[in-house]
């Protein structure tokens, strides 16, 4: 018999994420065999993965840490299906790693119906590999309007109990209030073939006395049956990104001013991977701040342009705010100006999209700071690669000769313009084959490759900061369960003790 456990939350935000991969490294330190599932997300946070025909496809990056966190090889079927906004009305599709453009302008009900044939193959065919599937729902399952078509929460749970054993725990954010009336209604709402399959409540953020909950999880037991089996605190310095976002930590104007060196991150609309930037949250004295405004850029000692899912949409973006003067006066005053990926080709001199491929249709200017121009094309170029830097000038001359694991995913191709030698683009980074991925004109500096932040070798040479580990942060998320579930709760849903009784 398969066994699962199902991450419902009340609403996105709730916590699934972070409570599905810190089950699975749970299971995985007691040597279960478990694999991670999500039949589809939402998100610009992609991570490039081994695929079923052998090349390589795109997931979901939540996805990508759990199965980190389980101990097994990312791939396709972990997240068969990932929406990625392009607009606040569209989004590509992509289908177990591959982009399906035919589908990304089909209505939403007619292609789940499609979409969910392909899901449950890919479920299935993680059943018949891993002894446990932690499977993570999407927003909440008790949309009711949604309820005949989701695949995602309810239609998952149903193709796990077909297939053995299921169990399943809805997580609420008690930090934005109402949480016990937001689990009630959402355990009211549940089909009723499904609401026996919940085996216990996750109050999730919890600031302050846990003795002050009484007689909160007594009275909504009462209600429903169902116990309250864990209250985590809350935790923002787990280690691992936020799925839904950009998350502006609260911070006083004393700490602010603390810190010795700030590095603004234009926080565009359509931005993507911006997770590759959790490792500069673990830098002392490093302030990341996300910025939306010519003002937030004024002071800051580094500006990135980051990875962008619409990178015509995200520049016209910048130019409304002003934000094109305010990076054009941090490059003129020769502090570090950083594009990756869609940033840059934003710092370049023109951007060609004659079949609309990113976006509308037309050539139109980039920023202008460094001498390239871009073509965009299909098929998007989804890969990992291990890229080495040769010898770049200053501010940059610290990463000269590292070479660091990263990932490419683009359609964008790059070309260096004919000027003068002493106005030249220096290619500094290349891939395995030689290429150019990277390229530098005095303080500005632009390169593909996403994921660099992660690599010690590059951290420790521009910011001299040894951070926390992946594996340090995520065996930190198990003991976090561990330590605040109910005793013997977790040994009951997942492998160990005893199995348990099928909804």
């Amino acid at each position: 018999m398969k066994r699962s456990l199902m991450v419902w939350g009340t609403s996105s935000g709730a916590g699934k994420s972070l409570l599905a991969t810190a089950l699975c490294r749970w299971a995985a330190q007691r040597g279960v065999d478990v694999a991670p599932f999500k039949a589809q997300n939402m998100s610009n946070n992609a991570r490039v993965v081994p695929g079923r025909d052998g090349g390589y496809g795109e997931i979901g990056a939540a996805q990508y840490f759990q199965a980190l966190a389980a101990r097994v090889t990312p791939g396709v079927d972990m997240n068969p299906v990932l929406l990625k906004p392009e607009s606040e009305t569209s989004s590509q599709v992509v289908l177990q790693g591959q982009v399906v453009p035919a589908w990304s302008h089909l209505p939403w009900r007619e292609r789940s119906e499609f979409l969910a044939v392909a899901a449950r193959e890919s479920y299935e065919r993680l059943a018949r590999r891993h002894e446990l599937i932690i499977m993570e729902g999407a927003g909440s399952p008790a949309e009711i309007n949604l309820a005949a078509h989701d695949y995602v929460n309810l239609g998952t749970a149903r193709w796990a109990r077909a297939a053995g054993d299921l169990a399943s725990l809805l997580v609420a954010d008690i930090d934005r209030g109402g949480a016990f009336a937001h689990l009630h209604g959402t355990w009211a709402l549940l089909p009723d073939d499904l609401r026996g399959s919940l085996a216990g409540f996750v109050l999730n953020k919890f600031r302050g006395d846990a003795a002050l909950l009484a007689p909160g999880p007594e009275l909504l037991r009462s209600a429903t049956g169902v116990p309250v089996v864990a209250v985590l605190p809350m935790r923002r310095d787990h280690g691992l990104p936020d799925e839904d976002g950009v998350f502006d930590p609260a911070e006083s104007g004393a700490a602010a001013a603390a810190a010795p060196l700030v590095v603004a991150v234009a926080a565009c609309p359509q931005i993507s991977n911006l997770d590759e930037f959790q490792p500069l949250r673990q830098v002392p004295g490093l302030r990341l701040r996300w910025a939306r405004d010519a003002a937030a850029l004024a002071d800051a000692d580094w500006i990135i342009l980051p990875g962008s899912k619409q990178v015509s949409g995200d520049l016209d973006w910048l130019r409304r705010r002003g934000m094109d003067g305010a990076i054009a006066r941090h490059a003129a005053a020769g502090r570090p100006l950083l594009g990756i990926c869609g940033g840059l080709q934003m710092l370049g001199l023109s951007m060609d999209d004659a079949q609309g491929v990113d976006g509308a249709a037309g050539q139109r200017a980039g920023l202008g700071l460094l001498p390239l121009h871009t073509r965009y094309e299909a098929p998007k170029r989804v890969l990992p690669l291990r890229a080495r830097f040769g010898v770049p000038a200053p501010p940059w001359q610290a990463l000269e000769g590292i070479e660091a694991a990263g990932y490419e995913i683009r359609n964008g191709r790059t070309f260096v313009a004919d000027t003068p030698a002493d106005a030249a683009a220096m290619p500094v980074l290349h891939d395995d084959a030689g290429a150019a991925i990277g390229w530098q004109r005095g303080c500005v500096l632009g390169f593909y490759a996403h994921g660099l932040f992660e690599s010690a070798a590059v951290m420790q040479a521009l910011f001299g900061a040894r951070t926390r580990t992946l594996d340090r942060s995520l065996d930190g998320l198990a003991e976090l369960v561990d330590r605040h579930f109910d005793a013997g709760v977790l040994s009951r849903l997942l492998p160990g003790v005893r199995p348990w009784r099928t909804a």
